[in-house]
């Protein structure tokens, strides 16, 4: 695959885990990918938290469902349907879990380009996460963020320092295959916009 087939191929996972073995040198490239991503004043602002102990995942995955039950009760008509028949987390089915975090004190305290923008730490640790989405990809792998967590519980669960924010829990491992269309088009839930519809010149 070239880079634009990785970045169309690439796809939230979730229900297309195996469950199976990642080598250790394609864990190591996709991690040197993310590693290899451009930061801020150069402050590599993130850390990469593997997770492969099960009662850490089961205990992660427990907090998921509890605030996945708490989004659905504000739902009702269609979108609660249709919420219904969403799957959203891959944590037990995948090989190995990474949560991503991001150290706003690294590279400090004169963070070179951060003085007028202050998320711009936090924007390098976005770059790494796609970095690492699209290495997995291209080595066949599939990638899933969950984002049905508090932050706090995820800091104490896996004792994440005071000051240092997870960023992403992402799912990693083999996969049956990719979906062509992301899940949440295919369920309904929202459809994509075209290209002309996010574009603008010259001014707004």
């Amino acid at each position: 695959m070239n880079l634009y087939d990785v970045i169309h191929r690439r796809r939230d996972v979730r229900a297309e885990f195996t469950g199976a073995p990642i080598p250790d040198g394609v864990l190591d490239r996709v991690l040197t990918a993310a590693h290899a991503a451009p930061s801020v004043g150069l402050s590599q602002p993130w850390d990469f938290v593997l997770v492969r102990d099960p009662d850490v995942r089961r205990a992660f995955h427990d907090h998921v469902r509890s605030e996945r039950d708490a989004f659905a009760a504000t739902l009702t008509g269609d979108a609660a349907a249709r919420f219904a028949r969403i799957k959203i987390d891959g944590v037990l089915e995948s090989t190995v879990s990474v949560v991503v975090t991001y150290d706003a004190e690294r590279g400090g305290p004169a963070v070179l380009g951060r003085h007028a923008i202050a998320d711009a730490g936090l924007y390098s640790v976005c770059l790494a996460i796609q970095n690492l989405w699209l290495a997995a990809t291209a080595e066949g792998l599939g990638v899933g963020w969950v984002s049905f967590y508090r932050e706090p519980h995820l800091r104490d669960l896996l004792g994440i320092p005071a000051g240092v924010r997870p960023v992403a829990w992402l799912c990693l491992g083999p996969v049956t295959h990719l979906e062509t269309v992301p899940d949440l088009e295919r369920h309904g839930w929202r459809h994509r916009r075209p290209l002309e519809a996010a574009v603008h010149h010259d001014r707004w």
